[in-house]
């Protein structure tokens, strides 16, 4: 059943999430202080692109750092990818076929809310 879900998510929104999110980590790569974000990018790209039977976790490693740049990401970025991760999500929700690609945008907020000290690991 993931492998459907994955394969209907990647048509439907996966691939294009996963480009931008890609982009957006070119992009920060580039210039040298947002490497972690751009990293934190690359990572939510992966996920974005196949998020069925994985989930995103904290990394109990993480420190006074993560927060720090959290709290930047938030202001500049955050905020703007969780509300249209909201909006597609509802939007995806209208049909019956979209509630699970919607439930998995909803899944996608806290990440792209707070990215730094975070893994993505396999469900069982």
């Amino acid at each position: 059943m993931r492998l459907v879900l994955n394969l209907i998510w990647l048509v439907i929104s996966g691939f294009w999430l996963a480009v931008g999110y890609a982009i957006a980590g070119v992009i920060c790569c580039v210039f040298i202080i947002t490497i972690p974000w751009g990293l934190a990018s690359f990572r939510i790209a992966n996920y974005a692109l196949w998020p069925f039977g994985r989930d995103v976790v904290d990394r109990h490693d993480a420190g006074a750092a993560s927060l720090l740049g959290n709290i930047i990401w938030i202001v500049v970025a955050g905020w703007w990818l969780a509300i249209g991760h909201i909006v597609t999500g509802l939007a995806l929700c209208v049909t019956i076929i979209g509630i699970p690609m919607g439930i998995a945008n909803f899944k996608l907020i806290p990440v792209s809310l707070m990215p730094l000290g975070k893994v993505i690991v396999d469900r069982p």
